[in-house]
């Protein structure tokens, strides 16, 4: 593909900012915002505006990814931290319903980063991409953790529990992060074994490369549509990882049961079948009831980038 630098840029965050539009409007996700549910304080509508809002910072991570390939700057210059800051800023600014994507900023600003270095190069591949994606959160800097921290912040997020070292809901953690010099990287390796986005940075993008982009594609090769292929990517991410969102807030046992679930679903042919269709919609009639309300977000955030990866590779819904 023969793209002018703006045309690089432009492609990255279309096909990026279609992938989360196409994520939000899968239904039934269960226990999510889709297209036909909604929270009482955040709706679909914010989802979708907030998708819109992180546009430009988008373009801007392509953009450095385009100027590290033609050795304009390094990787570690490209300002992942900063980035994601400001598309959480944009995402906040945009709407009225609070943190909406803050998982999808988290593992798309690399995406984006990686992809503009990528199709700036001849023969673009989904293989390709994903050493740059681990090339760009291999060089990233404590300067990059502390403006994550301040994005994580800033957006008010829940359900991340505490920790002894480096707790981002503690003041003291930006100069504890400058003292000992440790990398945005070397932070969420400490956190990969209890937080899914972090688990991605640690292991170059295992489960979106791995098992989301690859079930998405199998799904459409064999004649899924959008929605189903999406909705059943979901559920196979769901049965395999357990949500770290949800062990969080509700406890391991929780979340086992949630990917058992998952699994049994598909098992019986999700959306392709009734008995799939009716398991489905009661699992997500139960994470909605009373007190229960339990999110699978972290899975959410992690479709999301798998479905970036078959966008940029080609596909169209």
């Amino acid at each position: 593909m023969n793209l002018t630098a703006y045309g690089i840029e432009e492609y990255v965050s279309s096909c990026i900012q279609l992938a989360t539009l196409l994520e939000v409007s899968a239904y039934p996700k269960p226990g999510n915002v889709h297209r036909t549910a909604d929270f009482d304080d955040t709706r679909y509508e914010h989802f979708l505006a907030s998708s819109v809002a992180i546009g430009p910072i988008l373009r801007i991570a392509s953009h450095r990814g385009t100027l590290a390939s033609s050795g304009e700057i390094s990787f570690c210059q490209i300002g992942v931290g900063r980035l994601i800051n400001g598309a959480v800023s944009a995402m906040l600014s945009c709407q009225r319903g609070g943190n909406t994507i803050l998982g999808t900023i988290l593992l798309l600003i690399p995406v984006s980063a990686a992809s503009g270095y990528v199709w700036s190069q001849p023969s673009p591949s989904v293989d390709r991409l994903r050493k740059a994606i681990a090339e760009v959160i291999h060089s990233t800097t404590p300067e990059d953790a502390i403006h994550v921290y301040d994005a994580i912040r800033t957006s008010g997020a829940g359900g991340l529990g505490s920790v002894e070292k480096f707790d981002v809901t503690k003041e003291n953690s930006r100069e504890e992060i400058l003292r000992s010099g440790i990398s945005l990287m070397e932070i969420f390796k400490m956190s990969s074994e209890y937080d899914s986005i972090s688990s991605e940075y640690a292991h170059d993008f295992k489960v979106t490369f791995e098992i989301g982009y690859p079930y998405f594609a199998k799904e459409v090769s064999e004649g899924s549509d959008c929605n189903t292929a999406t909705v059943h990517t979901f559920l196979r991410i769901l049965s395999l990882v357990p949500d770290t969102l949800v062990a969080r807030k509700a406890g391991k046992p929780m979340a086992k049961e949630l990917s058992d679930s998952a699994e049994q679903i598909l098992s019986i042919g999700g959306l392709r079948s009734a008995a799939g269709k009716k398991k489905l919609k009661n699992l997500d009639m139960r994470l909605r009831s009373g007190s229960f309300k339990l999110k699978p977000g972290t899975t959410a955030d992690l479709t999301a980038s798998s479905l970036a990866i078959a966008v940029l590779d080609g596909y169209l819904p």
